[in-house]
């Protein structure tokens, strides 16, 4: 159990009861149209070795994360993270991932990798600047057709990959995160995908064509997202000879 204040605490949820409200508790974050995980595959897996955990304050959840065992032992693969809207703002995301990375470093796994859409700023911020997690893997239309708050454009997604002891990472988790490299090439994304959603779907989609082409080009040429400018909202690319010092 991690304490964040004298009222909020994040820890792996405790029972059925639980499980079965962060079903509800995805519908509440991902929109009712989105499917949410169900109860009873979360309770398996949880069994079988994988994390469910929350950010509670008292016994409401604010925030939810699942990941679970991949086929290799020292890699988990993490599902799910999501932050209730009326709890945005608080940093429970992040303080959830390093829950995280604590849980897996206590059980042997070095590495977390997750897919994330490359349009989001904030989970951009999230996994690239704050986490110090890296990718080099694009995945087209990934999950087909979607709905709710992911609907309306293509559901392309990149693979963010955390790697939990090295210097990059460390330093990250101490709150000391290396500089930001000068000579990396830039990718801009939009600041805001859910208000253009809302107010241009063309214009999304367009973006979104973009973005897949730039990185996907990038990927090609040998290089790996290895940070995030979130005040300019740019992907900043290298190859590995270019900072292998950082990772």
């Amino acid at each position: 159990m991690t304490l964040i204040s004298s009222d909020i605490v994040i820890r792996e949820l405790e029972s059925v009861a639980e499980l079965k409200h962060a079903e509800h508790f995805q519908r509440e974050v991902w929109g009712v149209d989105d499917p949410a995980d169900n109860s009873d595959l979360m309770l398996a897996i949880q069994h079988e070795g994988g994390l469910l955990a929350g950010a509670f304050k008292e016994d409401r959840m604010l925030g939810f994360l699942f990941g679970f065992p991949t086929s290799l032992p020292d890699v988990q693969h993490s599902h799910r993270l999501g932050v209730h809207p009326d709890s945005q703002g608080m940093g429970l995301g992040v303080k959830l991932k390093w829950f995280q990375r604590d849980w897996c470093l206590a059980r042997g796994i070095e590495s977390v990798r997750w897919t994330y859409d490359p349009l989001r700023a904030v989970n951009a911020g999230l996994n690239i600047a704050r986490l110090g997690a890296t990718a080099n893997t694009y995945y087209k239309d990934y999950y087909g057709v979607m709905k709710g708050i992911n609907a309306g454009v293509p559901s392309d997604r990149i693979l963010a990959e955390w790697h939990l002891n090295t210097p990059k990472v460390k330093k990250h988790a101490a709150g000391d995160p290396p500089p930001l490299p000068s000579d990396s090439l830039t990718i801009a994304i939009p600041r805001d995908l859910d208000a253009l959603l809302s107010e241009d779907l063309e214009g999304a989609i367009k973006e979104r064509i973009r973005v897949r082409e730039a990185l996907t080009e990038a990927f090609a040429q040998g290089y790996g997202i290895s940070g995030f400018n979130k005040r300019s909202c740019e992907y900043l690319l290298a190859k590995p000879s270019q900072h292998l010092s950082e990772i």
